[in-house]
């Protein structure tokens, strides 16, 4: 659904991916070795010149698009710094009387100086990813209304990360501006905590506390780091190679041609997008952690067995865990905390009682976070459709949960029942598909259309081998990705349980330990879908 007006680029495309040849096997391990061999006190500069190496190869000139941010970002936060010590020193040096105006003169000052950050790098995301959207509409408008007039639509050049980082730059301004973290004086180290190569192209979203100084004090290698990262890596190709690529041909054709199939075909079309999905962004954020592991930097972790959810508000709190976090942090709090929504919620609260008091501004603030979740993954109706979508979900959970208690209270029904979690788990999965029908769908009438034909044309009989061969791939495809999802599904079940599956290797012996990680190499390279005639599939969030 992105519009053409909306081009990216990348000079070395290869290198989006990371599981690609180029990447994992030729800048990596390069930068690995150079990492290795340099003097302790310079290995944090290997990391940063491959890292704006990275950007460069993948973006071309666009780079400038990162030195700008952290430029903006290195400034504003020392401004906004100042401000911070002279408020204090102003406050602390005035009369007692005094003290309210003079918070308020520098908070005003500060308001200011975090609106222009804000503007810098929201306005330089809304200007190259959304324009062609906006006076597209507006032209349609035009056309409609029978006005002989049309604006023209500019071209802009969007470097592949754009989305991530102009985010995580705004985070650390608005920490800085809040207080939660000193504005750093070292532009080197700010660079390097915004450019690290891993997660450049899909995140996670790294706060200035995660990451900053672990990348700025990285240590030698060591040896249970690198075998603890290679095992991610590799499980994180299994989920992308295995499953995800070999989907992506079906994927591709049923929804090409969605019109033409019929409700069956849709639904296994939305069922495979959805595992494609989920295994290609938490198989890349595998591979991220693993590669930044080896490094010795933790970073925050992105999925949490988003399936196994029992709401659809709970899916979100497992699903792209870092960039929920970012919303909830600078878009929830600040506005159902915002001086409109406290009285609304006082005068409320008189009204409507304790719990629905507190929604009426929550709606309001779930309303913007979802909002901005579906254009931020893109500037289209589609994406805006998919985030109001879960915000009638998630709301509508929120409005039924009182009516939910009283019921199992009513009925001495216990809700922890595991046939009913079960239940509630298919049903959060079933929610999530159909959504994602619409995320995937070329446009939103198109997406309608599918949707239709899923639920009245649905007929399960009439799914042959030739119709699967049809879409790509054949029943030996099927039988691998089913396989594989079900080694997934052991992990993830171990997971859910706190079963550390990697550090229960590192305690076993060498054998066994390398054993498994020669096995899952070898599923791998016998069962991947790569070769003659395979076409490589792009990292499916770098587009966003």
């Amino acid at each position: 659904m992105e519009l053409p007006s909306l081009l990216y680029a990348a000079k070395f495309p290869t290198l989006t991916s990371c599981f690609s040849v180029v990447y994992l096997w030729i800048f990596f391990p390069i930068t690995l070795l150079l990492y290795m061999v340099v003097p302790q006190k310079f290995r944090r500069y290997v990391l940063l010149i491959a890292s704006y190496i990275f950007f460069w190869l993948i973006s071309g000139e666009l780079v400038y698009f990162m030195v700008l941010a952290t430029l903006s970002v290195h400034y504003f936060g020392l401004w906004l710094d100042r401000l911070i010590t002279n408020r204090k020193a102003a406050v602390k040096a005035s009369e007692k009387d005094q003290r309210k105006a003079v918070k308020a003169q520098y908070q005003k000052k500060m308001r200011g100086v975090l609106f222009l950050a804000v503007l810098v790098h929201i306005g330089a995301l809304l200007v190259v990813k959304y324009t062609g959207f906006f006076l597209t509409n507006i032209n349609l408008i035009f056309e409609k209304t029978g006005l002989d007039f049309a604006l023209d639509i500019p071209k802009y050049i969007m470097p592949i990360g754009i989305s991530f980082f102009s985010l995580q730059a705004l985070s650390y301004i608005l920490d800085v501006y809040r207080g939660t973290v000193k504005a750093d004086d070292n532009l080197t180290r700010l660079a390097l905590w915004l450019a690290f190569f891993p997660q450049i192209v899909e995140g996670p979203f790294c706060r200035y506390g995660q990451t900053a100084e672990q990348l700025w004090n990285v240590k030698q290698v060591k040896y249970d780091n690198f075998v603890l990262g290679l095992m991610r890596i590799f499980y994180g190709m299994l989920k992308k190679i295995v499953v995800a690529d070999r989907l992506n041909i079906m994927v591709a054709t049923i929804f090409t041609d969605g019109a033409k199939q019929n409700g069956t075909m849709i639904a296994a079309g939305a069922i495979c997008y959805t595992i494609q999905l989920y295994m290609d962004f938490s198989g890349a954020m595998d591979c991220v952690c693993g590669v930044a592991q080896i490094f010795g930097v933790t970073m925050p972790e992105n999925f949490q067995q988003p399936f196994f959810s029992i709401s659809i508000s709970e899916f979100w709190k497992r699903w792209h865990i870092t960039l929920g976090a970012w919303f909830r942090d600078y878009i929830f709090y600040p506005v159902s905390m915002s001086k409109p929504m406290k009285k609304l919620t006082m005068s409320a609260r008189k009204k409507i009682g304790n719990h629905y008091g507190p929604l009426l501004a929550g709606a309001v603030a779930l309303f913007c976070v979802w909002l901005a979740n579906g254009l931020w993954h893109g500037a289209a109706w589609g994406y805006i459709f998919f985030g109001m979508y879960h915000f009638v979900l998630i709301l509508a959970g929120n409005f039924i949960t009182p009516v939910a208690q009283w019921t199992y209270q009513k009925l001495h029904f216990n809700p922890a029942w595991r046939p009913w979690k079960w239940f509630q788990m298919l049903r959060s999965t079933i929610l999530v598909i159909i959504g994602e029908l619409f995320f995937r769908a070329e446009d939103l009438k198109l997406g309608f259309s599918m949707f239709k034909k899923m639920v009245t044309d649905f007929h399960p009989t009439v799914v042959t081998a030739t119709m699967i061969r049809s879409t790509g791939i054949d029943l030996h495809d099927c039988l691998i990705v089913a396989v594989t999802l079900m080694i997934v599904f052991a992990v993830s079940v171990m997971r859910e349980k706190n079963v550390d599956i990697r550090g229960w290797l590192m305690n076993h012996n060498l054998v066994l330990r390398w054993a498994v990680m020669l096995a899952v190499v070898m599923y791998i390279i016998i069962f991947g879908a790569y070769g003659v005639g395979y076409v490589p599939v792009d990292p499916m969030y770098a587009n966003f």
